[in-house]
């Protein structure tokens, strides 16, 4: 018999399920050309979901069910109201972009949306490897077909190619390094392989091997080097409204599935997996930033700036356990917890300018198309400018207290290593500031190409300019975003 925490712990789940089917039977009668119905409903879903999930996560309860398969923590409810706003955002900025493209034809847009949300919100809840996996794989899956969305476009559909063989191969990694996890341990219960692996009664070396398969999947997820290959492809040549619905919420989904695995199910083997971790965060910061600053197409700079973005994360994760004492933990897995909010924060603003520029038969992805943006609207320059800051770690931007929440995780262990990757990290991103700072130069100092005036519906102009004031705002009182993360990582531990 399933215990009523059971249901409570999976309530939002199925109120996404069942909404994505009533979405996609709604838009059978409607003849609306631009899904208006599907687009009100979807929004209302995701705001619906915000609410429920940070009502959860106020709580402070911790559920599992399910014979434990799923957990409902305040990590866990954080991430899904933050991936559920994300989501609610980028329909709102991507409504007049996916109208204008013919990729309205059904409901498929919202409906592919809501269910990639469905397998966030799955592999954030999962607590047994089957459950991340299905969750990866419905994730992923909704993705790929979102990317080839624009059916007419080839260079969405060799983007959408590149995406599924890469992204099969990475699932392939990953399953299989959980599988090798599963032989050696005998439990697919990330808390059981836990209890295994802390037990030592199992060979060092099958845990490791499986452990390095491991890494190489979610690396791939956060788009690391050398597993970036499909990030600059992808983001370039899918339509701009995907690549923001791929660059933002799964980033958190992508943060939720490493701490479930190698925190909850590996924390006796982080000497191993923090050393591959701080070899693909030096790779992500070095190549990431250097590839940036040849590129002239913006979408394709922000993919590279991404690569670098996360490597900064990497290094929040990798600092956790410091000489086989893990009481730097709560402070390292919370500042890389914020900077994963925080960058999702800064992506939709960023994005959310290039669709605003976007018009019908016109893509406004390359640097030089925002040129004297400042002339022709000061608002969404300075918005622009903002974004630009933040990601460069320039204060009093969110993005300055990110990475410098992630230093201060790195320098805390007092272990030279640590404190050598800190250096390492802020000449990186001296280096990335150069690309950033070249994009405001364009918008403020060159002529403008175009004197189109610049018009977006007032829901796109209301929550960018809310969305671009959260930067300012949460970077200069970030206390309360930051404690936020503090109590969801502490209470993610301590069960």
């Amino acid at each position: 018999m399933i215990d009523r925490f059971s249901w409570m712990a999976i309530y939002p789940e199925i109120v996404l399920l069942v909404m994505a089917c009533v979405i996609t039977l709604v838009d059978l009668l409607d003849r609306n050309p631009r899904r208006m119905a599907a687009y009100a409903l979807s929004v209302l879903t995701l705001l619906v979901l915000a609410v429920l999930t940070g009502t959860y996560a106020l709580g402070g309860q911790t559920w599992y069910g399910f014979e434990g398969m799923v957990v409902s923590d305040p990590m866990a409810n954080w991430l899904k109201c933050f991936a559920a706003l994300s989501v609610a955002v980028t329909l709102v900025y991507a409504r007049t972009y996916v109208t204008g493209r013919g990729m309205l034809r059904g409901a498929e847009w919202y409906v592919l949306s809501l269910l990639s949300l469905l397998g966030m919100y799955v592999l954030i809840s999962a607590n047994n490897f089957l459950l991340v996996y299905l969750g990866l794989e419905c994730m992923t899956l909704s993705s790929y077909a979102l990317v080839a969305l624009r059916r007419d476009h080839v260079t969405s559909i060799e983007a959408a190619m590149k995406y599924f063989v890469l992204g099969a191969m990475a699932s392939g990694f990953l399953l299989y390094g959980l599988s090798m996890l599963y032989g050696a341990t005998g439990t697919l219960d990330i808390g059981g392989v836990f209890k295994a692996v802390a037990s030592g009664q199992i060979k060092h070396q099958v845990l490791v091997f499986g452990v390095v398969f491991v890494v190489a999947g979610l690396a791939f997820k956060f788009g690391a080097v050398p597993f970036h290959m499909w990030l600059p492809d992808v983001y370039q040549g899918a339509p701009t409204a995907v690549t923001l619905m791929i660059g933002g919420a799964p980033k958190l989904a992508a943060f939720a599935m490493t701490v479930r695995l190698l925190v909850e199910g590996m924390l006796p083997l982080a000497i191993d997996w923090q050393q591959m971790l701080a070899v693909l965060a030096v790779a992500s910061l070095l190549i990431g930033n250097l590839a940036a600053i040849a590129q002239t197409n913006l979408k394709r700079m922000l993919a590279y700036s991404t690569i670098a973005q996360m490597g900064f994360v990497l290094l929040g994760l990798m600092a956790g356990v410091v000489n086989n004492s893990a009481l730097a933990a709560a402070n390292a897995y919370s500042s890389a917890m914020f900077y994963v909010v925080a960058y999702v924060l800064t992506t939709l603003v960023s994005f959310g300018i290039i669709l605003l520029l976007s018009r019908e038969g016109f893509e406004s992805e390359e640097i030089a198309d925002f040129a004297g943006l400042n002339q022709r609207s000061p608002l969404y320059a300075g918005l622009m400018a903002i974004c630009l800051f933040s990601l460069a770690g320039i204060p009093p931007m969110v993005g300055f207290q990110a990475k410098l929440s992630v230093l201060q995780a790195l320098i805390s262990t007092g272990l030279p290593s640590y404190i050598g990757l800190a250096v390492f990290a802020v000449m990186m991103s001296l280096v990335g500031a150069f690309y950033y700072l070249r994009v405001i130069k364009v918008m403020y100092f060159d002529e403008p190409l175009s004197t189109v005036p610049i018009q977006a519906p007032f829901d796109m102009r209301a929550v960018l300019s809310v969305n671009g004031a959260l930067l300012l705002i949460l970077g200069i009182v970030p206390g309360s975003l930051m404690a936020l993360c503090a109590k969801a990582i502490v209470q993610m531990l301590a069960t």
